[in-house]
């Protein structure tokens, strides 16, 4: 597949990062012109902007980590809300688009909203990041102010905790030991399938009571 970006189209093979320059209405037009399109990916920084085409390990593992957070909030029994796809935006700055978000302190802020101001309102207490391309940088996430990030990079979690003006690799807030989890979650995905590894951190879970 060819890489073709025109007016009527945009088109990127599966892996594939391209780099444009541009500014905030560049990255607007380009935005309206994929709509509602989940693929590519798009991405502001000021100055450029980036399109990604995930590969197909990106969405099983963005599915596996999703739901591995959905069981540990049910286990835990949070309240939460969760939103995918979405897109995080603060004009002229930043556009960003979490493979996965999740309100756990913060839900009664996004109860019933179909839009989020992302300038007055309080962003995501956690995001879930798939990165095979070297298309992810934790930075982004540093003008919203989420708290919590978990980035999955070379088969291996790294969870990222905002500390006053910056991102440390440190323990999730609100799961102990998870990254334990994930791994084993992970290694039962690639043997099995993403629904054995469920399972088998259902069962887990339920042993620990």
């Amino acid at each position: 597949m060819d890489t073709i970006i025109t007016r009527q189209r945009i088109q990127l093979p599966p892996g594939a990062v391209l780099k444009l320059l541009g500014d905030w209405q560049d990255y607007q037009v380009l935005s309206q012109q994929l709509s509602d399109r989940s693929l590519p990916r798009i991405k502001y920084r000021r100055g450029e902007i980036l399109l990604m085409a995930p590969l197909p390990e990106h969405g099983r593992d963005v599915s596996l980590l999703s739901l591995i957070v959905i069981v540990l909030l049910d286990h835990l029994n949070r309240i939460y809300d969760s939103f995918t796809p979405i897109t995080m935006s603060l004009p002229e700055i930043s556009g960003i688009e979490p493979d996965y978000c999740f309100y756990i302190e913060n839900w009664r802020a996004v109860v019933g909203k179909k839009r989020i101001d992302w300038e007055s309102e309080p962003p995501p207490d956690l995001v879930i990041e798939i990165d095979v391309t070297s298309y992810t940088d934790i930075n982004d996430y540093l003008p919203y102010r989420v708290p919590e990030v978990w980035m999955l990079k070379s088969n291996r979690l790294l969870i990222y905790r905002l500390q006053a003006e910056s991102y440390v690799i440190t323990e999730s807030s609100y799961f102990p030991n998870v990254r334990e989890l994930v791994q084993q979650c992970l290694q039962i995905a690639n043997e099995q399938t993403t629904s054995e590894a469920i399972r088998w951190l259902r069962s887990f879970l339920h042993g620990q009571h």
